[in-house]
């Protein structure tokens, strides 16, 4: 294939596949190479990666470290649905400013992009542990009430169908648009990124918390939310897909809210003796 023959986006990862691959694919990597044997190790001996989760006493530590893995989870599933938006960019400032602009772009914008999603880990993680103070997630990090995880997936399924996803999703998923509307001299790399992480929350956020639905640790619900997201951003399947996806998301929601589950009643009942025994050093020594 000649050079006049190449994609835009093939061009630009030959010239900027340093940055490129900084960004896309060893950050990403890096953060799937903890969360993976963390999520292996707490649905096993729970003595490995994940040890840190069995505290009783969160304090300042133990929170950093959950914030981490929330901001890990989001950069592993979000920033290589970024990728068409982050190689058209550093192509177009390559052709304006010259490679070393363009790597600098590229690790600009991938930073505006992450810090939204950490302000949104943030909000997980405060989630998080208002729902296990109030016994509502189990240790393993899996709601006990099938008609909460049912709430969430209905209100998941309802969203998809709004006119602020399909808004939201057309930005993120047309990434030309998106830097034609949005470019400004004025508006550096670290400013877009912001921008189109924004636009990312706002397609994606429902979706992220059904993480409380399926276990926020649970590496096929993991897998399964990061492939609808590439599907959605990447192939673009249209409407269609949405509104399956969508009316899918309703109807196990719906199943999961109206289908008895002793089980869920009978863990938060486990974890409410088990938080009294541990919260007292008299029961506890008994």
């Amino acid at each position: 294939m000649s050079g006049t023959d190449r994609t835009l986006a093939e061009r630009t990862f030959l010239h900027d596949r340093a940055a490129l691959v900084a960004t896309l694919v060893v950050l990403p990597l890096a953060c799937w190479a903890w969360i993976v044997p963390m999520a292996r190790d707490m649905y096993g001996a729970m003595s490995g990666p994940s040890a840190w989760m069995m505290t009783t006493v969160w304090d300042t530590p133990h929170l950093l470290l959950l914030l981490a893995m929330w901001v890990a989870m989001m950069a592993g599933m979000m920033l290589p649905s970024a990728a068409p938006v982050l190689l058209l960019y550093a192509g177009a400032v390559r052709h304006r400013d010259g490679s070393e602009a363009a790597a600098r772009a590229v690790y600009a914008m991938a930073g505006g992009y992450l810090a939204v999603w950490t302000v949104f880990s943030v909000c997980a993680t405060l989630l998080q542990r208002a729902m296990a103070s109030a016994l509502l997630l189990s240790p393993m990090m899996v709601l006990t009430s099938g008609r909460i995880a049912g709430a969430l997936l209905i209100v998941a399924g309802v969203y998809q169908l709004t006119p602020l996803k399909s808004r939201c999703l057309a930005w993120c998923s047309g990434p030309a648009d998106f830097l034609t509307r949005r470019w400004r001299r004025d508006r550096g790399g670290f400013r877009l990124g912001l921008e189109h992480g924004v636009l990312c929350v706002g397609c994606c956020w429902a979706l992220m918390l059904l993480l409380f639905a399926g276990g926020v640790m649970n590496v096929a619900v993991i897998g399964v939310l990061t492939a609808m997201v590439l599907v959605e951003k990447l192939a673009r399947p249209g409407r269609r897909w949405i509104r399956f996806s969508g009316t899918a998301l309703i109807v196990v929601g719906l199943a999961a809210a109206f289908t008895a589950n002793p089980t869920a009643q009978s863990l938060r009942t486990s974890i409410l003796a088990d938080s009294a025994v541990a919260r007292s050093p008299q029961l506890a020594q008994e």
